[in-house]
């Protein structure tokens, strides 16, 4: 199962400075795009982010984000010049609120919330009936993946032929734990939490009753801000509620497309001795890349760190397949 494709730079050592380098230094121009709004049956929207040089009618790949990620994402950037360069058409779906825009409704998104993604995909099919779809899911987005395909087993829609997942959190409350503590609490999940309460703040007026408002904008760690904010907008009993029904884990099993999993041993967001090893070794359907090095969406190379060695992967793993 360990894969030894990919060796770092001798400079890019370090579960943090492998999670941070992306987001803060990895510089790479975006490619044009056209965005297209999708009303939703709720009255609400979801935006999607197409590459605009993509050919006309060809396989897709549907890329989702992680959490409070976007198009403007490094690795979103990543994918889509990666996706344009192997003659693919690539599209960024964005959780709701991520798209530069909050959105109507007090419904947000979160890790286990598939409902978008099933409209998207259904909308897309109804559009093109002879796509061939794959899906890259990059941190939380790879959990939303992942938990889809699970729920869907044997009556996934044929034309999605594949999906590769990045940097998962496959245990919810395994993260929450790590997060919650130490040098993960004071950056990680204070920019996490920073963001996310902006949003809240921004229509804050339609939680009125729902949730106390107050106590989510005070809170410092996801264990308090899923207890009071997740938890109960979106129907569970508790945060451990929420991580256990949410978490892609319990779900790989029932997987029934082909489905590659990169994720780094010294990811500083899911610990390494939660990888889901012995499910991988079961199934017909999954293959995996648990590397050493890596940290979270990071597994950058060249000279200064400007390329993925995961989205390459993970852009071939579906090549193969929407390209027969």
């Amino acid at each position: 199962m360990p894969d030894e494709d990919y060796r770092p730079a001798f400079w890019y050592r370090g579960r943090h400075l492998q999670t941070l380098w992306g987001p803060l230094l990895r510089r790479g121009r975006r490619p044009p795009l056209r965005r297209e709004r999708l009303d939703t049956p709720d009255g609400d929207f979801v935006d999607l982010d197409w590459l605009a040089a993509g050919p006309e009618g060809g396989p897709l790949v549907l890329i989702l984000h992680g959490l409070e990620g976007s198009v403007h994402s490094h690795y979103a950037r990543g994918l889509l010049r990666e996706a344009g360069r192997l003659g693919l058409r690539a599209a960024v779906l964005h959780f709701r609120s991520c798209s530069g825009e909050v959105n109507r409704l007090a419904r947000l998104y979160h890790s286990g919330d598939t409902r978008d993604l099933e409209w998207v995909v259904e909308g897309l099919l109804k559009r093109e009936p002879d796509l061939r779809l794959g899906l890259i899911g990059i941190s939380l987005g790879g959990n939303v993946a992942l938990k889809w395909l699970g729920e869907q087993g044997e009556a996934a829609p044929a034309a999605v032929v594949g999906a590769a997942a990045i940097s998962t959190p496959f245990d919810l409350s395994a993260c929450a734990a790590v997060l919650d503590r130490g040098f993960n609490r004071a950056v990680y999940t204070w920019s996490f939490l920073r963001t996310m309460k902006a949003k809240i703040r921004a229509k804050a007026h339609l939680y009125d009753g729902q949730v106390d408002i107050r106590a989510v904008l005070r809170a410092r760690t996801f264990t308090e801000y899923d207890r009071l904010f997740t938890a109960p907008l979106n129907g569970f009993t508790d945060e451990r509620d929420y991580w256990t029904r949410s978490s892609s884990g319990p779900y790989l099993e029932r997987i029934r497309r082909p489905t590659l999993l990169i994720n780094a041993v010294n990811d500083p967001f899911m610990p390494g001795e939660h990888l889901p090893r012995e499910i991988v070794a079961r199934s017909a359907w999954l293959e995996a890349a648990f590397v050493p090095q890596g940290g979270h969406v990071g597994f950058l190379d060249g000279a200064l760190g400007r390329s993925s060695w995961a989205e390459r992967r993970a852009l071939a793993f579906l090549r193969r397949r929407l390209l027969p």
